[in-house]
C-alpha cells in the first residue's frame, strides 16, 4: 500500500484547506478557570495495529472523569485501514475511524461527550502545521491536544546535542521548554510529565486550546509518563486485539480491559 504523488498533493491541499479553521486559543470557559473548574470529561484516542496485518486495526475512544481520571466510557472496534502510512499524513489513515467513534458517542451517550480530546500524535508541530490532533479537532469541532512521544523534525527542530541537553535540564515533573522553529514560531512544548521518567512528551495545540492550557492539562492527566486518557485508550485497544485477534472488521464494542498489574502499569510510565 503506497500513496502516489497525486494522492499526496490532494492530501496537502486538504490539509491547507482545513488548516485555516484551526483555533489556537482557549475557547471554553473551563480553560480559563483555576484548576480547570468546569472540566469533567477528558477523552483519549488511539489505534493499535494487528501484528503482521496492516489492513486492520483496533480504534479506541475512552472518556475519563476529571480530575480523578476514572474511565466513564470506552469503545473499541476493529476497523479496516485503507490508507498507507506516509509521514506527515497520518491523519488520512486514522482520523476517519476516530471521527466515527466520536460521532457514535455523540449519538448513543451524548451526556458523556468529552470536553477535550488528547491525541497520540502532533498538532501544530507538523510540516504544514496540521497534524492529526488538528485534523481530528477541526472535523469534530472539539478542543484537541497533540501529545507525541518523539520529536518530529520540522522547521529546523532536531534532536541534536543542544536539544538533549535541554531535555536533561528538566529535573522535576511539570518543567517544560518551548520548541521554537527557525521560522521563529513556537510550535509546541517539551514537557517532563512525571518525576519517574526523564523521557519527555512533545505537546502541541490541536484545536480550540492555547499551548499553555494544553501543557497544564496534559501534566494534570499524568499518573505515569503518558497522560491517562491516551494511556487507557492504548491499553484497551491492545487488550482487545489480544483477546480477539481474529475479530471481524466491523463495529464491536470492547469488553472491559482487565485490571493492570503493577508491573504492567510501571512499564507504561
Amino acid at each position: 500500500m503506497a500513496a502516489s504523488p497525486a494522492q499526496r498533493r490532494r492530501w496537502e491541499r486538504e490539509q491547507a484547506r482545513l488548516r485555516a479553521s484551526v483555533l489556537e486559543e482557549d475557547t471554553e470557559p473551563w480553560q480559563k478557570e483555576p484548576q480547570f473548574a468546569g472540566l469533567h470529561r477528558v477523552g483519549g484516542v488511539d489505534l493499535s495495529y494487528s501484528k503482521g496485518d496492516e489492513s486492520r486495526a483496533c480504534a479506541s475512544l475512552v472518556v475519563l472523569s476529571y480530575p480523578d481520571l476514572q474511565v466513564l466510557y470506552q469503545d473499541c472496534r476493529v476497523v479496516p485501514v485503507t490508507a498507507p502510512y506516509v509521514a506527515g499524513f497520518l491523519a488520512f489513515r486514522e482520523v476517519p475511524v476516530l471521527v466515527e467513534a466520536v460521532q457514535r458517542l455523540q449519538r448513543e451517550e451524548p451526556q458523556l461527550q468529552p470536553q477535550v480530546l488528547l491525541v497520540d500524535g502532533n498538532g501544530l508541530l507538523h510540516p504544514r502545521e496540521f497534524g492529526i490532533a488538528c485534523h481530528l479537532g477541526v472535523l469534530t469541532d472539539l478542543p484537541c491536544i497533540g501529545v507525541a512521544k518523539n520529536l518530529l523534525h520540522v522547521d529546523g527542530l532536531v534532536r541534536d546535542e543542544l536539544h538533549k541537553e535541554q531535555v536533561r535540564s528538566l529535573q522535576r515533573s511539570g518543567e517544560a521548554f518551548p520548541l521554537t522553529g527557525t521560522s521563529g514560531k513556537v510550535l509546541g512544548m517539551v514537557l517532563r510529565s512525571h518525576s519517574n521518567s526523564s523521557r519527555p512528551l512533545y505537546v502541541s495545540v490541536g484545536h480550540r486550546v492555547s499551548l499553555g492550557t494544553a501543557v497544564s492539562l496534559v501534566r494534570a492527566c499524568c499518573r505515569f509518563r503518558i497522560p491517562e486518557p491516551i494511556r487507557q485508550a492504548d491499553i484497551r485497544s491492545r487488550e482487545y486485539l489480544r483477546r480477539q485477534p481474529c475479530a471481524p472488521v466491523e463495529g464491536l464494542q470492547a469488553v472491559p480491559a482487565s485490571p493492570q498489574s503493577k508491573k504492567e502499569a510501571e512499564s507504561e510510565d
